[in-house]
Order: structure tokens, then sequence, then C-alpha cells
């Protein structure tokens, strides 16, 4: 965001004991209100992705991720991403030993984000048959581990005018989920999942109360400048009446701890206004910052927003 927004909220940080908004003369009392109404009522979550170096490394198992989110940044939700365990979606024992290892730590199992089983949107039904059944066993693993939803991927081959196809399969498989108690959700990850008006296309389609969306405050297409193409909190905004969770993208932070791409404050403004109180997911995809670093500092800020 710009360099103004940035220095107005440094220059709020700082001016704690002087009770006033830089430039605005607003008591800072009235700010700090406005910033507790927009962080209350959500629990913060580590999408697993956010140690993905660690993972793909071997540094860290996935059986250690409850343990690791818990006894190293303080957080009280996980969020599985199957690549990190993709063999052992029917292999009870391991799941048992999982959700073992979250409660033992006091740590809520959130939802697992599914990557790798088909093409929702196939332009042969077959396909999209094949990846329906796919995914079924990973309703089955979030149902053992306790999860709300799996999160799935839409496909690339739909678009705002044309759901019809993507929207048989995610109902079939939503059917699948309603049967086990487990949501379906959609986050915006790329192709036309991050065209809010495909996705929510996609969401009136199915129309059904178990399938809903997970908005990243970051996955939305960028031009050659880096720069977001479309309005990203207007994006946010239009998925947040179909969210059944909250993806807290974050690249990097600057000296005052405020994320440099993405004006927090605001997305989360935009988050409570929805009436949203579930987890949000902090999903540090940064490269200066280490991994540590990043989660900590996503979870500083939302932290700050949250208390005010």
């Amino acid at each position: 965001m710009s360099d103004a927004r940035t220095s107005r909220r440094g220059f709020l940080k700082g001016s704690v004991a002087a009770g006033v908004l830089a430039g605005g003369g607003l008591p800072l009392a009235a700010a700090l209100a406005d910033a507790r109404r927009a962080g209350e009522g959500f629990k913060i979550s580590l999408a697993e992705w956010s140690l993905n170096k660690a993972l793909f490394a071997g540094k860290i198992q996935n059986l250690d991720f409850p343990r690791i989110a818990r006894e190293e940044y303080g957080i009280e939700g996980v969020e599985f991403v199957n690549q990190f365990f993709k063999d052992k979606a029917r292999d009870e024992a391991y799941l048992k030993e999982l959700k073992t290892r979250a409660n033992d730590h006091g740590v809520a199992c959130v939802l697992i984000m599914i990557d790798g089983e088909g093409d929702m949107s196939a332009p042969e039904k077959a396909d999209r048959d094949r990846a329906v059944e796919n995914h079924k066993k990973w309703i089955d693993a979030a149902a053992a581990l306790g999860c709300h939803s799996i999160r799935i991927n839409t496909g690339e081959h739909y678009s705002p005018t044309d759901v019809g196809a993507v929207a048989e399969a995610c109902s079939a498989l939503n059917a699948y989920g309603v049967e086990h108690k487990i949501g379906v959700i959609c986050e915006n990850h790329g192709g036309p999942s991050s065209d809010p008006n495909a996705l929510i296309a996609l969401m009136k389609a199915v129309n059904h109360p178990n399938f809903g969306t997970l908005p990243d405050f970051g996955n939305f297409p960028k031009g050659g400048d880096g720069k977001y193409k479309i309005d990203v909190y207007e994006a946010v905004e239009r998925m947040m009446p179909y969210a059944k969770g909250v993806s807290a993208k974050s690249y990097d932070f600057d000296e005052r701890g405020n994320e440099t791409s993405l004006d927090y404050p605001r997305l989360m403004k935009v988050v409570a206004k929805a009436g949203y109180h579930g987890f949000v997911g902090i999903e540090f995809e940064g490269h200066r910052l280490t991994e540590p670093e990043g989660i900590r500092a996503t979870k500083k800020l939302l932290e700050t927003i949250r208390e005010g």
C-alpha cells in the first residue's frame, strides 16, 4: 500500500502517549476502538504452507505440526496441507496419532487444503467424476481429525458465465461432505477461482450452506509491475458472505510491523463486517523473512488488530 498509509499507521503506533491521530486530530481511543471492532471474535490458526520450505526439506514432519504451532508460535489452530501426508488419507493409525498430538497440545484441527486430486472442472465428465472420488478420502480424513472443512481447487475450465459442469461436480462432492458433516470450501487459488465473478457464480450455482469460500487476502491477479489488477478489498468483501474460513496471506513487513502489500486493518474490517468469527489462518509466503519470522510477524499484526 502507499507510503502515506504506512506513515499514518506508524505515527498512530507511536502516538499512544499523545492520545491523538496523526493529521486528523481524532482521539486515539476512538481509533483503537475501531481497530478492536475490526478484530472482535476471530481466532488465529496456522496454515501448514507457511512452513512448506522446512517440510519439503525434511527438517520437520507433518506429525510435528500441531506441536510446533502451539509451542513455537502460541497458535491454537492448524490448517493441514494434504501434500505433506498425501499417502495417509486412509491410514487410520496415522490420523489417530495426528489427532492425538493436536489434542495433547490443545490445538484445533481446522481444515485440510487439498491439492493434486484432479480438476473439478475438467472438460470430460469422466475426469470430473474421478476428481470427485479422489477428494472423498480427504473428507473422511478431515472427519477423523475433527476438521470442519476441506479446501478444494475448483479447476481451470470455467468462467463467470460457464459454471455448469464444475458446479455439478462440486455439488456431488458437497453431498458427500454433508453426509460426513464436513464443509467443502473453495479458495481463490489461481485460474478462474481468483476471479471473484467466477467464484461467486459457482457459489450461487451450487447454492448449499455446506459449500463456501476460503477468501485469501493475496491470491488475486497481478500485473507485470507486481500490483493487483483488481480491487482486492472489494473482492474479499464479495467472497465473505460465503466464507467458512479466512486465509491471512502475507509476504513482507515494514519496520512498524505493517504488511507491505496489503492493508490488514482494512481487510480485517471487511472480515468483521461480514460477521465472521472463526479462524483466520496465517499463510506466510515471503522470501526476505524466514518462515518463523514471517509467521510471527503476521501473528503479531493480527493480534494488534484484534486487541487494539
